[in-house]
């Protein structure tokens, strides 16, 4: 039998889930601090549901996993969480809005594997319906600031709006139906040379004048700005709404006292076809992680799109991933290993009985407390708590029963606390 992990996936022992599920906490109290309210949607979905148009594209969905059930149903497991939620607002009219959840749950990504990355994966992800302004986005990138500053990570935001790059590509000649390929193509500006990147271009079929506008637009790269746009937005529609979306979200952002570690990027493009409106992507400050560590944007058709119809729900989400933050944390050096799992270790000398009763007295009074209940001589238990960093020991004997008392000993100072208890 092969012992390995399935490629992608990893085991997260006692030291590392500790501290995994402190930064889970950390996000859950900051989300829930917003007004948000928790819901859990099923890893299984019907592909159907996972493959709609309105979900990831053609990209993503070449990293689905699918599989079929005794009923011969094609089931995939879900790739991000905003799919199943934005079925869970279609299934559920009565939900007064608007609605803020936050969900925190595993993912799966068949897709290449690196520092952070990986093909099982948790999400944290928090969704606003019903709020059409820009405030939304403004409120959700104070909410990742916030939780960021808690885990003492700095972060700056890059932020877009794809009606922007819709606009001017319309104004490039950039056929409809080759939009998104060439916004997908365009997303790896950071990671592809620019010639790989006209290249590729090229092999969509776009016509050269088409190229040497968007090569003179990455030419321009280095010192361009909002007023590049204010230029060249009573010549689109697109770009004038996502002109004006991008200079209410500043004025958000400057009013909340955000706005330097928030970056407008025009090259920001963010490959899923799902979004309609503002995209914005957090990075650490340092560089010790290259790619995003969280990511997000508004998607006001994707609703209506699963029911059918052609009504627009206003929709915007954040999501963080919790193996990058953890590795980020690492790279950092900010994890503290030494942390205790347990407050109190008891270490019975035949007196297990009495043990477990003490135990069940100091969990009343909330101390993580761990019983010896294998045997292991004074010695031995006494290397472990020291093994383990467990600040506190008891060291319970007949003579501390019968005089219905105990000593707690500090592991650090070796001092002795006498309190007393009926046992």
């Amino acid at each position: 039998m092969d012992y390995q992990n399935v490629r992608g996936t990893q085991d997260y022992l006692p030291e590392q889930e500790v501290i995994r599920r402190t930064i889970r906490r950390t996000l859950e109290d900051t989300f829930m601090a917003y007004g948000c309210k928790p819901i859990e949607t099923p890893i299984l979905n019907y592909t159907e549901l996972m493959a709609s148009k309105y979900a990831g594209g053609a990209e993503i969905l070449q990293e689905m996993y699918t599989l079929t059930d005794r009923g011969e149903r094609d089931l995939a497991l879900r790739y991000d969480l905003t799919i199943p939620f934005a079925k869970v607002v279609a299934m559920n009219p009565s939900i007064t809005m608007p609605f803020k959840r936050y969900e925190i749950g595993k993912v799966f990504r068949d897709g290449p594997i690196k520092a952070g990355r990986f093909r099982e994966f948790t999400q944290c992800d928090v969704d606003i319906v019903g709020v059409e302004s820009q405030a939304a986005e403004a409120e959700l990138m104070m909410m990742a600031i916030d939780a960021f500053d808690k885990l003492n990570l700095q972060i700056s935001i890059q932020y877009n709006n794809r009606k922007l790059l819709i606009g001017l590509l319309q104004l490039f000649k950039v056929e409809q139906n080759q939009m998104n390929r060439v916004i997908l193509i365009l997303d790896k500006i950071e990671k592809i040379a620019q010639k790989t990147m006209l290249a590729e271009l090229q092999e969509l079929g776009l016509s050269d004048n088409s190229i040497k506008k968007i090569k003179q637009f990455l030419d321009e790269r280095a010192q361009m700005s909002m007023a590049y746009f204010k230029e060249l937005a009573n010549e689109n529609t697109f770009l004038q709404q996502g002109l004006q979306e991008l200079m209410e979200l500043t004025s958000y952002l400057t009013a909340l006292g955000i706005s330097e570690q928030c970056l407008f990027n025009p090259f920001l493009a963010r490959g899923l076809e799902i979004y309609t409106g503002t995209i914005y992507e957090i990075f650490l400050a340092d560089g010790t992680i290259r790619s995003s560590i969280g990511s997000g944007g508004r998607y006001d058709n994707a609703i209506g799109g699963l029911l059918g119809t052609e009504q627009s729900y206003a929709t915007v989400g954040i999501s963080f991933g919790l193996d990058v933050i953890y590795t980020a944390l690492e790279l950092s050096g900010k994890i503290d290993q030494q942390v205790p799992i347990t407050d109190i270790y008891i270490i019975p000398l035949g007196t297990e009985k009495e043990s477990l009763k003490l135990a069940a007295a100091l969990r009343q009074k909330d101390y993580k407390v761990e019983v010896e209940l294998s045997g292991k001589r004074v010695k031995k238990a006494m290397e472990k708590a020291n093994r383990e960093n467990t600040p506190k020991v008891i060291v319970l004997g007949e003579d501390e029963v019968t005089q219905n008392m105990y000593k707690l000993k500090d592991m650090k100072s070796g001092g002795e606390e006498i309190s007393t208890f009926i046992f």
